[in-house]
């Protein structure tokens, strides 16, 4: 059983508003990633992760799109750790695995998942990740250029990030215990010294950050032909 955990806890400092309720093709950031995993066949749960101040609108919206696998709106935390562990706290005993997408990546299609899921039940865990492509460049604090990164084996992480449960909930009790601050859940798993596998997306699947990002979001949903309706 896999069960998805999509996480919409973040402030939105740089967006200037909350990102998850920005529309795409009439519809909100989030509903089209709750879309994606409510077409992907592999899973049987899903568990939104929300501001406090919007679990009424996240349950209202729950409601109108007759969404059939979500089936639970929690609050999140302070930080993503808090809110991905809030979302653990309400998973079903049944589900032996778990994806965490971040809601502001509304992108990834259904096929992408199942990419992920088989990966992740071969070896324990798995994520989608994009080749750098750019040139890499080290700069002090005053932004002069100090250094290159080879690009070469160097990619960008994305969502989903998909685990066995118990490996999953392992890490975050030790992160709990070392109080480590994360920005991802590979990074926990990582640090338990296990390995990830990355799947690698050559589609666009890129986090809304910024107010131009919804309009290109519009677009690449546009190029693939569908709203996701």
């Amino acid at each position: 059983m896999l069960a998805a955990i999509i996480v919409a806890g973040g402030s939105s400092r740089r967006m200037g508003f909350d990102k998850t309720f920005a529309l795409i093709g009439g519809k909100p950031v989030i509903a089209h990633s709750i879309v994606a995993f409510e077409a992907a066949d592999s899973v049987d749960e899903i568990i939104l992760v929300g501001r406090e101040d919007r679990l009424a609108e996240l349950n209202d919206l729950v409601v109108q799109q007759a969404f059939r696998k979500v089936q639970r709106v929690v609050a999140g935390g302070a930080r993503r750790q808090d809110s991905v562990s809030a979302g653990l706290d309400s998973l079903s005993r049944g589900s032996r695995y778990v994806a965490i997408h971040d809601a502001a990546r509304p992108l990834v299609p259904p096929a992408q998942i199942e990419l992920v899921f088989q990966q992740a039940r071969r070896h324990g865990a798995a994520a989608l990740a994009a080749p750098v492509t750019d040139t890499l460049k080290r700069a002090t604090d005053a932004r002069m250029v100090c250094g290159s990164i080879e690009r070469e084996g160097i990619y960008a992480m994305q969502t989903p990030q998909i685990f066995l449960k118990e490996l999953l909930l392992e890490a975050f009790r030790v992160v709990q215990v070392e109080k480590l601050a994360l920005t991802d859940e590979v990074s926990a798993v990582e640090y338990l010294g296990r390995e990830v596998v990355l799947v690698a997306n050559p589609d666009p699947n890129f986090k809304i950050t910024f107010p131009a990002d919804v309009a290109l979001a519009e677009f690449a949903l546009g190029n693939r032909g569908t709203s996701r309706s």
